[in-house]
């Protein structure tokens, strides 16, 4: 029982959600639990944290009668970064019905777990008439962890009463996450967007498990419980069980790599407010650092060494799918320039990375390029000399020359090298990790099978609608399933830091690398 079809195609999100309100009354829609910061003390922990006080969140739907928490095992683990990756991280994690007394166990090494630290509960109603999975309950628990070390290796066991992971038959499902460094040394990230569930998501999980990344970047579409991904109430299609596949596909990477989502036009359910990232955030616990927790829930970004990591939300500024269009009153892109400066200005810090969703450019068949990104953020990526952007939206790996002010500036062949900052800017659309692949109107050209063309027939999404274009920076294509590779390679002061990237596809042969070197502050 959503929006109307023909309410919906003249409704803004906001205003699908006043009408959801009237209907579905909002402790209808989530109950949440209290939330426990958890900070610990101990050798492997910054002395003299105390554990916060629980405050409540959102109340709930109908009481639901929990079970023998023996008979319960958790699932989907997944683990985040906090504002500062050295010392904070959340571990998140799902059951299938209610437990009792949720925790942690945390320690540094696995037969010391005696901390323990409450959870939070955060219940995801989902209405009776919404989509395929209506009056369905999922249960979400979160661990916040600060004051740990930086740059170390923490085991720990998530459990409820009737399931403590400190008992000797639980041993197996321990797991271990590490902080990011204090200084400068090297490391690996790897970045995807558009998974889903099925066999070529699940393929790729288990490839960049391989690749021993710090972290993982998702530039968004992430489960596609919403196949529409118009951001409508009316999609009779939606169903939020799949989320419960995806993280339990998931979870062989994400319970030991902090999984970095940015939310996509596939991850508006219109159903949750608001702006339908109320299901997002119920599921993650992301950075709060950003402009506007309550409405851009994806915004954020943290440092991993000499690397500024930002996440952005273009469904703010999408021409393409408008659902959610205007939402920050412009509070993203200024808090964006501000993170830009700051992080240009850091001794610290070396390399800038950007990760969202919509692709400033592409020249896929389907979603093509999105104008709103080029209108607001491209200019901040060259005044600020941004060292890589990665996407998704565009299922297929496609990856620029060096641009500045829309034109080739240098062209970039597979295996050269990028400086930033005197050249440009080079894009990354990495949106093959799982869903059905698109097209290209040119052919294919990656390594090994170089097929260099003049000039690429394509689009562009503006306010107006579809724009053709004619473009010159598209230098590799590839139409089958990858993902991306960073490895990020410090230096001395004066001398070059380096970005090496690397497209990977599902078969684990490298289809693109190239450099992006900058000298090191």
């Amino acid at each position: 029982m959503g929006v109307p079809e023909q309410l919906a195609e003249r409704m803004s999100m906001a205003e699908q959600h006043e009408y959801l309100r009237a209907r579905f009354s909002r402790r209808n829609l989530m109950r949440g639990g209290a939330v426990t910061i958890g900070a610990v003390t101990g050798g492997a922990f910054v002395p003299g944290a105390v554990a916060q006080a629980a405050v409540p969140t959102q109340r709930t739907a109908p009481a639901t009668e929990t079970v023998d928490g023996s008979l319960v095992a958790p699932f989907g683990r997944h683990l985040a970064y906090g504002s500062d990756a050295s010392t904070e991280m959340t571990v998140s994690w799902q059951v299938p019905v209610a437990v009792k007394k949720p925790f942690i166990r945390i320690g540094a090494h696995p037969w010391d777990l005696s901390r323990k630290i409450e959870a939070e509960v955060r219940s995801l109603y989902t209405p009776a008439g919404v989509g395929a999975s209506g009056d369905h309950t999922q249960y979400y628990l979160h661990a916040k962890l600060t004051h740990l070390r930086p740059g170390r290796t923490y085991y720990y066991g998530v459990g409820h009463q009737g399931f403590d992971p400190a008992e000797p038959h639980l041993v197996g499902t321990l797991g271990t996450f590490t902080t990011a460094p204090s200084h400068k040394k090297p490391f690996t990230f790897t970045a995807f967007g558009d998974q889903g569930v099925s066999y070529h998501g699940l393929a790729n999980d288990s490839l960049i498990l391989g690749q021993n990344p710090s972290f993982h970047l998702h530039a968004g579409d992430i489960a596609y419980a919403d196949p529409a991904g118009a951001g409508k109430t009316a999609d009779t299609g939606f169903d939020s069980r799949v989320w419960d596949q995806f993280l339990y596909q998931t979870e062989s990477v994400a319970k030991s790599v902090p999984w970095m989502v940015s939310y996509g036009n596939h991850d508006m359910e219109a159903w949750y407010s608001p702006n339908g990232y109320g299901g997002e955030e119920a599921r993650f616990t992301l950075p709060d650092n950003g402009p506007d927790k309550a409405n851009l829930p994806g915004v954020y970004s943290f440092v991993h060494g000499n690397t500024a990591i930002i996440s952005l939300d273009p469904n703010d500024v999408s021409y393409e799918i408008p659902a959610n269009l205007g939402i920050s009153g412009g509070t993203q892109t200024k808090w964006f320039e501000a993170q830009l400066k700051k992080y240009r200005a850091s001794k610290d810090i070396d390399f800038i990375v950007v990760f969202f969703h919509h692709c400033a450019y592409c020249t896929s068949t389907a979603h093509a390029s999105e104008g709103g990104v080029r209108q607001e953020w491209v200019p901040l990526f060259e005044k600020y000399t941004v060292d890589l952007v990665i996407n998704g939206h565009n299922h297929q790996y496609e990856r620029t020359d060096v641009i500045k002010g829309d034109k080739v500036v240098k062209k970039l062949p597979i295996g050269e090298t990028a400086y930033p900052e005197t050249e440009g800017v080079v894009y990354v659309t990495a949106g093959a990790a799982g869903r059905s692949l698109y097209a290209f109107t040119a052919p294919d050209s990656y390594e090994g099978h170089e097929h260099e063309v003049d000039s690429v027939a394509s689009f562009i999404n503006t306010k107006d609608g579809k724009v053709n274009e004619t473009v010159a920076w598209s230098r590799v294509r590839y139409l089958n399933y990858s993902f991306l590779r960073v490895d990020v390679e410090p230096a001395s002061k004066g001398h070059y830091a380096k970005l090496k990237v690397s497209g990977i596809a599902e078969t684990g042969d490298r289809i693109d690398h190239f450099t992006v070197a900058r000298k090191a502050k």
